[in-house]
């Protein structure tokens, strides 16, 4: 037998056996290096001993939750996926958390979570995440009467996605936790949720480099809360029916882009002490002052319902938002300087500016400023800008600032000779806001989102 054929054989036995002999190399691999194919253990309400099946189960092992309720406070300190048919309900009796999550990489999918503890001090939660549970994915679960819904504690890249969080309405609002809690969180991604009926929808505090997105938030005292939190995205959220929207404090470098706010009670969207952020392409509408602010038919003195309140906030970038049919439209003092506004729709809101301060302030940005329904300039050149500058606020606004009740004088002649004066005689007219090139038609017209 020439040395070809031998050679030509050994070539075809080896190929005809490799892949038998590539499956003994993967079997002997697993085997050295101790690995094992997940499992998935089904639970079902009868049984009496989780904690042994917790502890028998192996990292990256499901555990599956048939229908029913099931009387629990787990502590998960390895990577495990929890998740459950329709029906399947943890109940957490109302003390501690239901679920507390110590392990990276630990998903919590399709579960109802209900009857956390209620101490705030404690910070007991639907599900608490501690500060090494890193990459943790909590999704598609409904959460009733919790203190807390989801609390995330200084832990990393978090995913909390398509959730339902309903707080507990017989507590007093003071008494209960917010739906999402993040405290020192950073890359987390909150999205798709719907929150309801607790303290706050999402509070961030300490909180950098975050992604809040597309949640729906109403019923709340604030739908979303930032403290000291900085180069976080607030993008295509809705608020409704809360005492303030968006309540931004003490932040830096956020960008706030297509948010909606509608029917907010006070404040649509606040800010206070915001700088170097970009709010823009947001709609709020419809911000009006709250049952708490009013007595014997009157209002509180400076408690209208603003579209947006703009408090010590610097170096901002506020454009093409939409803020109409509030009590007032915009809200801006102490020491807000710096900021560019353009682009923006003012629309129907009672009070247009409210500003209140003597520094004079240009809102338009390289030849474009915003536009005002009560507007009654021309645009002869046909342009699209005003040939004359628009300047909401005089002296008239600022008494009736000072005295409501002045209002009923507002069409005497009185106070048209003293706006007459202000027009012929500048001098006597006080520093304020003026739009050197308003728009004369509204982006949102014009099909701008």
């Amino acid at each position: 037998m020439s040395t070809g054929t031998i050679c030509l054989r050994t070539f075809i036995f080896m190929n005809i056996h490799r892949p038998l002999i590539q499956i003994h190399l993967v079997l002997w691999l697993i085997v050295q290096s101790g690995l094992t194919y997940a499992a998935t253990h089904q639970v079902s309400p009868e049984m009496v001993d989780f904690s042994a099946l917790f502890a028998r189960a192996k990292a990256g092992d499901t555990i599956h939750f048939r229908p029913g309720r099931y009387r629990v406070n787990l502590h998960i300190n390895k990577r495990l996926r929890l998740e459950g048919e329709l029906g399947a309900i943890l109940d957490g009796g109302d003390e501690g958390n239901v679920i507390r999550v110590s392990a990276a990489n630990v998903v919590i999918y399709g579960l109802r979570i209900e009857n956390s503890g209620h101490n705030l001090t404690d910070l007991n939660a639907g599900i608490f995440v501690d500060r090494n549970a890193a990459n943790v994915l909590i999704q598609s679960n409904y959460f009733e009467k919790n203190n807390f819904g989801i609390w995330l504690d200084a832990c990393v890249g978090a995913q909390v996605l398509d959730n339902r969080i309903h707080g507990d309405p017989s507590r007093r609002s003071q008494d209960r936790g917010n739906g999402i809690h993040m405290y020192a969180t950073t890359d987390a991604l909150v999205r798709g949720n719907e929150v309801w009926e607790t303290r706050d929808g999402i509070y961030i505090d300490t909180s950098n480099h975050n992604i809040l997105q597309d949640n729906t938030l109403h019923d709340l005292r604030y739908g979303i809360h930032y403290m000291y939190s900085h180069d976080n995205h607030i993008i295509a959220n809705h608020t409704y029916n809360t005492r303030t929207g968006y309540a931004l404090m003490q932040s830096k470098r956020l960008t706030v882009r297509n948010n909606t706010s509608d029917r907010d009670r006070n404040y649509g969207m606040l800010m206070n002490y915001i700088t170097d952020s970009t709010i823009a392409h947001n709609r709020i509408t419809s911000a009006m002052v709250g049952s708490a602010y009013v007595t014997g038919g009157n209002s509180i003195l400076g408690a209208e319902g603003k579209a947006i309140f703009i408090y010590n906030s610097q170096f901002n970038k506020i454009h093409d938002n939409l803020f109409g049919s509030s009590d007032i439209g915009i809200h801006i003092t102490a020491g807000s300087e710096g900021n560019q506004l353009y682009g923006n729709t003012f629309v129907n809101n009672r009070v247009q500016v409210k500003y209140v301060a003597n520094k004079p302030q240009e809102w338009s940005h390289q030849g474009r400023g915003n536009f005002w329904s009560d507007y009654l300039g021309w645009d002869l050149d046909a342009d699209g800008i005003g040939d004359k500058q628009y300047e909401p606020n005089d002296a008239v606004d600022k008494l009736l600032w000072k005295f409501p009740m002045a209002r009923v004088l507002m069409n005497s002649p009185a106070v048209q000779t003293l706006r007459w004066v202000q027009e012929r005689f500048p001098v006597l007219k006080p520093q304020g806001v003026r739009d050197s090139a308003p728009l004369m038609l509204s982006p949102y017209a014009a099909g701008a989102k």
